[in-house]
């Protein structure tokens, strides 16, 4: 496809992963969108903020119910580079988030396509729209280029 660029939404969320590389942490970006626009971004923090809790998923999402005024964001939208692990896959879930996507697969730590598999567990409270693969090169790159330099 010549000429094809990704959506704003993941040009931004790549560019926060960048952002967190720089910044020593492991290079995720997520965006969340309401109505067309970008309401809340985040990447990971969890060595700035001491907090193991602080991926880019879980920071994005609070900041977005903050700004909707709502722990139910079943309108909006969830760009991120990395395949969720469990503990964002769940955040999804309990804040009805209506589609993610996301760009790289995550064979080792993901939930979505691999390990838990949340949303098709028969427990699961909510099963969001799912696209995968798109920004998935540069999210990858980013990952390998990451570790690269700390093995």
């Amino acid at each position: 496809m010549t000429g094809w660029t990704l959506p704003h939404p993941m040009q931004r969320a790549l560019a926060l992963a960048e952002e967190s590389a720089a910044a020593g942490e492991v290079p995720v970006g997520a965006v969340v969108v309401h109505a067309g626009a970008i309401i809340a971004e985040a990447h990971n923090a969890p060595r700035a903020n001491l907090d193991p809790t602080a991926h880019a998923e879980i920071l994005a999402i609070r900041r977005a119910a903050e700004v909707l005024g709502s722990d139910r964001l079943v309108d909006c939208e969830l760009w991120v580079t990395l395949e969720p692990c469990a503990m964002c896959a769940g955040a999804i879930v309990h804040a009805r988030i209506g589609k993610l996507y996301y760009a790289a697969s995550d064979p080792k730590g993901g939930a979505v396509e691999h390990g838990a598999r949340v949303f098709d567990q028969p427990q699961c409270l909510h099963h969001p729209e799912v696209y995968s693969g798109m920004g998935e090169a540069k999210a990858g790159d980013l990952l390998r280029e990451f570790f690269r330099g700390r093995r």
